[in-house]
């Protein structure tokens, strides 16, 4: 019987160690296969591993846990050897959020991690992975639950009154100008490292702000996140094709730019 794998992510070095000790505890024949302190590497990681478990923290410099898990979703290969990773977030949060992960077949622990709450999270991973069929090839059903479950969380952890209000003018700064951008005339946001790239029909700018500060400010009924990195709006929309590979391409209305929807957003686009 193939060896069990997992992979922590954990930006708090003693943490990681304590949770580790504990997992070896635990689950002896478990083997972690990396140990990583922020989210962008258990990314990179994850997909070059394909682990059978991902210990994600949630609050990670960067790239949050969830937002690992998302990218990881919307990565994972269609011809992977192994079946998508079983989640378990380790989390801070308090019991209002928490409410989203009881829902969800992934499994949370709280720090600081107690061993007897840990001990049933790993009871509930082996039983769980002795239900698994191996990945089919294509697109596999078990990936798009992870992926609506993940949708949920993401939706589901935003605290009460975190919203802002709708932003209607975006200031972007050229040198010493300062050009005031009309939200409606945005046909996209695209995350560039530490920056926004803000394409209108005529013209691209640049806010030193991240996507996930932006998004809160936007109307959801209007602007629609396709991708990780790419929020449009939905109204510049042209079109939408679907190759052979089921992959989904927006054209835009008055722009050559095509964008692609990453599978986590394709439930967004249906024909009525």
């Amino acid at each position: 019987m193939p060896t069990t794998t997992a992979l922590i992510a954990e930006d708090e070095p003693l943490l990681a160690a304590n949770l580790q000790a504990e997992l070896a505890r635990l689950w002896p024949e478990l083997e972690i296969v990396a140990s990583v302190g922020h989210g962008e590497a258990a990314v990179t990681q994850a997909l070059a591993l394909q682990p059978d478990l991902l210990f994600l923290d949630i609050r990670m410099p960067g790239m949050t846990g969830l937002e690992a898990a998302q990218a990881i979703a919307e990565d994972w290969p269609d011809d992977a050897s192994r079946p998508f990773p079983l989640i378990v977030f380790v989390t801070a949060y308090d019991q209002y959020a928490l409410q989203a992960f009881e829902q969800a077949a992934v499994d949370y622990v709280l720090k600081p991690v107690q061993p007897d709450r840990l001990a049933q999270t790993c009871a509930r991973l082996q039983a769980a992975l002795a239900r698994r069929d191996p990945p089919a090839p294509g697109h596999p059903p078990a990936l798009d639950a992870v992926m609506q479950q993940l949708r949920g969380l993401i939706a589901g952890t935003t605290q009460p009154g975190e919203s802002s209000s709708r932003l209607r003018v975006i200031q972007a700064g050229a040198g010493n100008a300062i050009h005031m951008v009309p939200v409606e005339e945005v046909l996209y946001f695209e995350a560039a490292d530490k920056y926004v790239r803000v394409i209108t029909a005529e013209r691209e700018h640049l806010i030193r702000t991240s996507l996930r500060e932006l998004q809160p400010q936007l109307d959801p009924q209007r602007f629609w996140q396709i991708h990780r990195g790419t929020i449009v709006r939905c109204d510049g929309i042209c079109a939408v094709l679907r190759d052979e590979t089921g992959r989904l391409t927006i054209s835009l209305r008055g722009h050559g730019d095509k964008l692609v929807v990453s599978r986590m957003y394709a439930h967004l686009f249906k024909a009525m």
